[in-house]
């Protein structure tokens, strides 16, 4: 089997889809023979609504911190895909912010969207993932919580690192269950928005969503069988 159809008969959700990395995780896994579920809590692009026509299902507005909409999204997407082989949790995001002067705010939010996110839509896709012959898990943590987080990082590092505990624990509580449980750790990713805070840092170093797309894509086929628990970094040459 070639990598074009490493992933033909497989069904993959994907969070966070609509976003810069989901959007290119989800075209990835298409053009390599996946059926493809996107997820996010913001409603589907025009042009993404044009490109994933059934099998594939796009399914907006569904705020995945709570499990009452989490729930019925999940099914929803599992009634369209017809099973559920991997799941891919991108949904996320960043904030700056100092303890000074911030307070708790930020605390809340990131916690929130980075691993509560990954908690409920996870716990609720369980079920569905049990009854497929190779399961897979796939986190998004973030390289900046795998060291020594700088001023500001503190609320966004935390919560990645709950992303890496959590990885490894599931990984270790599923183990003997045929699924797999990993995470992606991305340095600086090369977005539009990334290249406008950050207008004089060389762009070049960076991470593309396409490279960390390629990385999730090997995650989630039958070559990774046996790596479970893997925390691995995908920082292009920062």
């Amino acid at each position: 089997m070639s990598y074009s159809d490493s992933l033909k008969d497989k069904s993959i959700v994907v969070t966070g889809a609509f976003g810069n990395l989901g959007t290119a995780v989800a075209r990835l896994l298409r053009d390599r023979g996946a059926r493809i579920g996107l997820l996010d809590k913001s409603q589907p692009p025009k042009e993404l609504s044009a490109e994933f026509v059934p099998p594939h299902c796009l399914l907006g507005g569904v705020d995945q911190v709570h499990s009452e909409t989490v729930t019925p999204a999940i099914e929803k997407l599992v009634a369209s895909l017809g099973k559920l082989d991997v799941l891919i949790n991108v949904a996320g995001g960043f904030r700056w912010q100092t303890l000074e002067q911030g307070g708790f705010t930020a605390w809340d939010a990131m916690y929130e969207v980075n691993l509560k996110t990954a908690l409920v839509t996870t716990q609720t896709a369980l079920p569905h993932l049990l009854r497929s012959s190779a399961g897979r898990i796939i986190n998004v943590g973030a390289g900046a919580a795998a060291k020594a987080a700088g001023a500001g990082m503190g609320a966004y590092t935390a919560s990645k690192a709950g992303v890496h505990k959590l990885t490894e624990s599931l990984a270790d509580e599923l183990k003997d269950r045929g699924i797999t449980v990993n995470a992606v750790l991305p340095g600086t990713i090369d977005t539009p928005q990334n290249r406008a805070d950050m207008p004089t840092a060389d762009f070049s170093r960076w991470v593309t969503p396409m490279a960390i797309a390629r990385v999730i894509a090997f995650l989630a086929s039958e070559d990774s069988a046996a790596i479970t628990g893997a925390l691995i970094p995908v920082f292009g040459r920062a």
